[in-house]
């Protein structure tokens, strides 16, 4: 699989990321801290990750209320050395690891994360370190000198930032550069043919800085799966049917319509719509990599598909017009 450098960080990663959010829970989310994915199941995903060629993991301390890392971990010492050096994780912290615990980007939590985060997963160094989300509690430069440390001591390859607006990021990029620390070398946000907005917010500051960019939540929660019909329930235990206040904003007549012609293309390519949906965000030229976060194995065969299509210009045009 294809590898690409995320900004100017010397770390490459594969053009599609295994994301593991939902290893034991949803998200970061407290209330379903012990749910989501099983502990055999996650094992086949990373499994079936390997095999396709996916070599960068996605994870974060608060996933699963730890479990995402240690399990990652358990696979990782399962699998040997060869395996685990050619993985390359990326992990987060901001969320609280328990109903009530503290949260942010303070320098002594940061430190705190960070080791027990190497712990769950049996590492001395993570490649790729992000800010989880953006703390407006403590200064940039509170957050980037922990992270500067942490770098230079050799516990962590690189950092970047995830749900970060344009303005949040752009500032603590100019401080970085001013002050002499590391920077974010790149952002993760949620981005898909449904959440374009990064278009004309985000990517402009990525081209000024020379960032990376990596698409999460690519099938918008099952939405551009066709897992949603209208005038149809919604299948028990989906996004949702758990989580679904980032989602309602779907719940339209121009939604399906976009929804359904994105169906009939798919259809006419002879590929599935999440498989169609994939190929439509690798060509997007600043998305340096896409992750993706499937709840069984057999859910990344859309992945080998979207690997095998390619889009010329006008079809990658038409597909972003259906939700413009």
């Amino acid at each position: 699989m294809e590898r690409r450098e995320l900004g100017r960080s010397g770390v490459s990663v594969t053009r599609i990321v295994l994301g593991c959010g939902n290893f034991g829970g949803v998200g970061s989310s407290p209330a379903f801290f012990g749910q989501g994915i099983a502990h055999d199941e996650a094992f086949r995903i990373m499994d079936a990750g390997w095999e396709l060629g996916i070599r960068t993991f996605d994870t974060a301390d608060a996933y699963g209320g730890g479990r995402s890392e240690s399990w990652i971990g358990e696979w990782l010492a399962k699998k040997g050395s060869t395996v685990r050096d050619a993985i390359a994780i990326e992990t987060k912290t901001f969320n609280p690891m328990e109903a009530g615990a503290d949260h942010g980007l303070g320098r002594a939590r940061i430190q705190r994360q960070l080791e027990s985060s190497l712990r769950r997963l049996g590492v001395e160094r993570v490649d790729l370190y992000l800010a989880h989300a953006f703390d407006p509690d403590v200064p940039h430069e509170e957050t980037l000198s922990s992270f500067d440390a942490l770098v230079r001591a050799g516990k962590v390859g690189a950092v970047g930032a995830s749900n970060f607006s344009a303005e949040q990021l752009a500032e603590a990029v100019e401080i970085s550069e001013l002050e002499g620390l590391v920077r974010y070398e790149w952002v993760q946000n949620s981005f898909s043919l449904l959440e374009a907005g990064d278009t004309g917010t985000v990517f402009p500051v990525c081209h000024e800085h020379g960032l990376g960019y990596e698409a999460f939540g690519p099938l918008a929660g099952g939405w551009l799966a066709g897992r949603y019909r209208r005038g149809e329930g919604y299948p028990q235990g989906s996004r949702m049917t758990q989580r679904p206040d980032g989602y309602r904003k779907y719940e339209s007549v121009a939604v399906f319509d976009a929804l359904e012609a994105l169906e009939e293309h798919a259809r006419e390519r002879g590929v599935s719509m999440a498989g169609l949906a994939l190929a439509w965000l690798l060509g997007v030229p600043e998305v340096t990599a896409v992750v993706v976060g499937p709840t069984r194995a057999e859910h990344l065969e859309p992945v080998r598909e979207a690997l095998a299509l390619e889009l010329d210009s006008d079809e990658h045009a038409r597909l972003r017009g259906l939700f413009a």
